[in-house]
């Protein structure tokens, strides 16, 4: 964290109040209970405002995709691309995927080669990129990957809003991926999800949206959270235990995803004059969740004491704007993990703390069975 935010992690984390704000960057909320309430909240707190998501999204990929819509356009996309992130389907995904870079990554652990599982990860995303986009997995390589996560670390909690150069960076790297999606989109092809959403009835304004909003939310989290999830597993020593006794997997996954909290803040703009508990907010207002404070507060990594099971996956949202895309997020993860328990004695050689990035993470976990 303070590798990624030099400067924002020192200042969202000092002090102890449950709300304060904080001159120049909005109203800051550090308690689970009334940060969920905010979400729930979608009268007087939203995702369209100064501030918000919105400002920052919409110049990118237009107006029409999860990220900066409310009300009933808003349930009526998510609706649609429901079926999309069924546990069935992202499953079936997920194995088809990932089945023969999994078997390769074991291999090489069993013959006792190193392996940098952010670059391994990195290559997953790159797979998960490719079918949400209609690509195949060639194109999608490390200088491309590199390009998309570019755009999320142009993202500075001090700014509301992207630059115009920094906006036609993005529109370049998005127009690109977009090219290949629009294509399989035209073609009506279901075994592609631009396809599928064609079949589901999305115009393709609306796929072209869903698909940018996806790449951009989707694979920067699962590239940072699956190596820091096993560095908390071997640093705390629970890596052993958790292989032996398979049933606790959701438990130190649930407890990883609270302790990282992947996307350590969420933004709400005010549209209406309301309280966060003892802070009256006005319509303008910018509201910064600092989710990690709030699931951190609950105590270290513990498996075992599974605090996480009370936030009810808060790292994911809540409400009407609980990420969609968690299925296929905990399908991935389930998957990489089930393939590293493998090897209890899994140690970690080096590793090197992500720099200039959105979400914080590793640039590189070398580890070593």
């Amino acid at each position: 964290m303070r590798a990624a935010h030099p400067l924002a992690y020192p200042a969202l984390k000092a002090g102890n109040r449950a709300v304060t704000r904080v001159p120049g960057l909005g109203v800051l909320v550090r308690d689970a209970r009334l940060l969920r309430g905010v979400l729930m909240n979608t009268a007087s707190f939203t995702k369209t405002g100064p501030g918000s998501p919105a400002d920052l999204w919409t110049p990118v990929l237009g107006p029409s995709v999860l990220l900066n819509m409310e009300g009933a356009d808003h349930l009526a996309l998510r609706r649609q691309l429901g079926p999309l992130f069924g546990p069935a389907y992202v499953d079936d995904m997920v194995k088809e995927s990932l089945a023969a870079p999994l078997v390769s990554l074991s291999a090489r652990l069993r013959a006792g080669e190193p392996v940098d599982l952010v670059a391994e990860v990195r290559r997953y995303a790159s797979i998960a990129i490719s079918r949400l986009v209609g690509l195949t997995d060639e194109v999608m390589d490390d200088d491309l990957f590199r390009r998309v996560a570019s755009i999320t670390s142009m993202v500075r909690l001090s700014k509301p809003r992207l630059s115009p150069p920094q906006i036609e960076r993005a529109r370049a790297v998005m127009a690109e991926l977009g090219a290949h999606a629009e294509r399989a989109y035209r073609a009506a092809d279901e075994s592609t999800v631009p396809g599928r959403m064609r079949a589901l009835g999305l115009t393709e304004t609306q796929a072209m949206g869903a698909v940018g909003a996806f790449v951009l939310t989707g694979t920067e989290t699962l590239v940072s959270y699956i190596p820091r999830l096993v560095c908390l597993l071997v640093d705390s020593g629970w890596l052993p235990a958790i292989a032996a006794d398979r049933a606790l997997v959701e438990q130190a996954i649930a407890e990883g995803l609270r302790v990282t909290t992947p996307s350590p803040v969420m933004l709400r703009s005010v549209v209406t004059d309301d309280a966060i508990g003892t802070v009256r907010v006005r319509p303008g207002d910018r509201v910064i969740l600092a989710t990690f404070a709030a699931n951190r507060a609950l105590g270290p990594f513990d498996p075992d004491a599974n605090t996480a099971a009370t936030l009810k996956q808060l790292w994911f949202g809540a409400g009407t704007h609980f990420c969609l895309g968690a299925p296929l997020a905990m399908a991935q993860i389930r998957s990489v993990l089930d393939a590293l328990l493998q090897f209890p004695s899994l140690s970690i050689e080096s590793r090197k703390a992500a720099r200039g990035v959105l979400i914080p993470s590793y640039a590189r976990v070398v580890v070593r069975a």
